[in-house]
């Protein structure tokens, strides 16, 4: 049996958000860009009653490009940490998550911009 360790977040909507991993895909496709990426996989409510899914995908490509850029690949848990910070950032700005925040992507800009905030290099 698999206990899951729920955290919340309070995003700026107003909304107290609780979430929990579920789990990662290695080679999922990104229906918005048609490319191979990291599937990461968390539950979400936000009213404690109705619980759905959320897909945060990190395309393969991205994480090349932040490698050769950087010269250095980058770390599973640098990669869990940018996927959380995107998670965040879509309660952050997302009125309503479950309808418009199911399939979240990362682009090169958003990983930079995550793993700077974070103080990766």
């Amino acid at each position: 049996m698999t206990i899951r360790r729920i955290k919340t977040y309070a995003g700026s909507q107003g909304y107290v958000y609780q979430y929990y991993f579920v789990g990662k895909r290695l080679a999922a496709t990104s229906n918005a860009h048609e490319s191979d990426a990291s599937e990461y996989i968390f539950d979400v409510t936000s009213d404690r009653k109705l619980t759905y899914a959320v897909s945060v995908f990190l395309p393969h490509q991205v994480v090349a490009a932040w490698a050769e850029s950087h010269g250095r690949p980058l770390a599973d848990s640098e990669q869990y940490a940018a996927v959380k910070m995107r998670l965040f950032r879509a309660f952050d700005e997302l009125e309503d998550m479950q309808a418009h925040g199911r399939q979240l992507q990362i682009d090169l800009q958003s990983l930079e911009e995550s793993l700077v905030s974070l103080g990766v290099e």
